[in-house]
């Protein structure tokens, strides 16, 4: 699926310093490196189809539904949540922050738990569970009963999007991984999209049973994703160490060449409070969080607050929902594209930088233009495809940055947990007093994509300097044990970051 243009061949002492932890390339990370080969079976091709057969499509699935079942709710207020539920001034802005509350809150200590667990356990259950409230979300008869929903749908939707990329990141080595992590986040692309015309198709059912249109979205949504969890305790992916379908030859030559690329993994270590307080020492860690949080306003305002934006165009409920899915099919596809040129080059600063000016483009034309609804519409698509292929190259670029299981499983949680509070600043960001021309959103939108531009800036200086360092401190490493080497995870004077 994503293999493609991978070349069979052996990865041991063949890297640069751009894709591998050190120049020595982890010498004694791995016994006899130099004999490191595929198993006679199979080929690293293969093996690379097998793995992406098996790890990133029912992750996508799974991220798929839960996007949808987050965002629907503004499908949902196209067709009259707000009018039926009697919604005054900002309670409809109030029931989407309090989703954030308990998201942003328990994104660490879900990824523990995910490592405590199997993840295709843990994940299975949280998905049944946010597409459990999701159904009653349908039933719901008042502003109170909206929020509770709400908010427990934050708290089983905590452990879905920094569980999945912090398992795709134990799987591949860096230069493969963009496009894996590409193609899953942009699952929330797809969910836009399909979102759309499911909504469309949903709100002719209008007055059925009694129920208005928008109670069945998420009636069907939510007992689909319910459905849904049952197969996919069976068919989510675990950690390499522990999955079924590879043989032992492959389980082994997987995780050998995972340890020469990121170094040991500690995947039999636990995690404990002090790994947690000694992965914040960390400054770059801090600065992933900032990354990340500059761009979660400008993609959540967008998730939320297009349709409503579309219909001020002057379309009526069905067709709002059918222009809503261009904007997210087009970000698909550029962001794919994107995928392959960053993991074809192994880098990701620039790429990132450049998809986040053509979100800035997007919002500055719909800041300054409003009487031409045809450039106005365009400038969505620069929004949505400028936000939404800067995010998945910024968390990627983190993640794979982070070496070890519980470094990568504490500092993608964070970034993931403590950037999700943007979506409480774009819930407040576009109020329906602003409406159509919403200046203060796109200008906080604006600001918080320079914010995302500045901590990309400061984490790229980090991590070229830091590799500089430890160039320079070559074997002057004070005995270090192996153990000790893997405790640092990306700490290691062996590792190297990917700029």
């Amino acid at each position: 699926m994503f293999g493609f243009g991978e070349k069979n061949k052996t990865e041991a002492g063949n890297h640069s310093v751009d894709d591998t932890p050190s120049k020595a390339v982890h010498d004694n990370a791995v016994t006899n490196d130099a004999s490191l080969v595929c198993p006679p079976h199979t080929t690293e091709r293969n093996l690379l189809w097998k793995i992406d057969y098996h790890v990133v499509p029912f992750l996508c699935i799974m991220y798929l539904l839960a996007f949808l079942d987050r965002v629907n709710i503004a499908n949902a207020n196209i067709f009259g949540l707000s009018e039926e539920l009697g919604l005054e001034r900002h309670q409809y802005n109030t029931a989407l922050v309090i989703f954030f509350v308990p998201y942003c809150l328990l994104e660490i200590p879900s990824n523990i738990l995910l490592k405590k667990f199997k993840p295709s356990v843990w994940l299975s259950i949280n998905m049944f569970c946010f597409g459990l409230v999701t159904l009653l979300q349908g039933f719901v008869q008042n502003y109170s009963g909206l929020l509770a929903t709400r908010f427990f749908l934050g708290v089983f939707e905590t452990g879905m999007f920094p569980g999945a990329f912090y398992l795709i990141g134990m799987w591949y080595r860096r230069h493969e991984a963009q496009r894996r992590y590409s193609f899953f986040f942009n699952s929330t692309t797809l969910a836009g999209a399909f979102g759309g015309l499911l909504a469309a198709a949903i709100g002719k059912m209008d007055g059925l049973r009694g129920y208005q249109g928008w109670r069945w979205i998420f009636i069907i949504e939510g007992g689909f994703t319910v459905f849904v969890s049952f197969f996919f305790y069976f068919l989510l992916p675990n950690f390499p160490e522990e999955s079924k379908w590879l043989k032992n030859g492959e389980r082994e030559y997987v995780s050998a060449r995972l340890r020469i690329d990121q170094g040991p993994a500690g995947r039999d270590r636990s995690i404990t409070v002090r790994d947690v307080g000694r992965v914040f020492k960390d400054y770059k860690v801090i600065v992933g969080g900032f990354m990340y949080f500059g761009l979660i306003v400008p993609a959540y305002g967008y998730a939320y607050f297009s349709p409503g934006i579309i219909q001020g165009y002057g379309y009526d409920r069905i067709e709002t929902q059918l222009h809503s899915v261009p904007p997210w099919a087009v970000s698909f596809g550029f962001s794919m594209c994107v995928a392959l040129l960053s993991d074809k080059t192994r880098h990701r600063f620039v790429f990132a930088i450049t998809a986040i000016c053509i979100c800035i483009i997007g919002f500055a034309i719909l800041i300054a233009v409003h009487d031409n609804t045809k450039l106005q519409y365009a400038a969505l698509f620069l929004v949505a495809s400028g936000a939404y292929t800067a995010m998945p190259i910024i968390v990627c670029w983190f993640n794979m940055n982070l070496g070890g299981h519980h470094r990568r499983s504490v500092g993608s949680a964070w970034q993931v947990g403590f950037g999700n509070i943007g979506g409480i600043i774009a819930s407040f960001a576009f109020l329906q007093k602003d409406a159509p021309k919403y200046i203060p959103g796109y200008s906080i939108s604006i600001a918080f994509t320079i914010l995302s531009i500045i901590a990309c800036i400061i984490y790229g200086f980090a991590c070229w300097s830091q590799n500089k360092k430890k160039d320079r401190e070559q074997g002057n490493e004070h005995g270090l044990t192996e153990e000790e080497k893997t405790d640092m995870g990306d700490l290691s004077p062996d590792y190297r970051y990917l700029l």
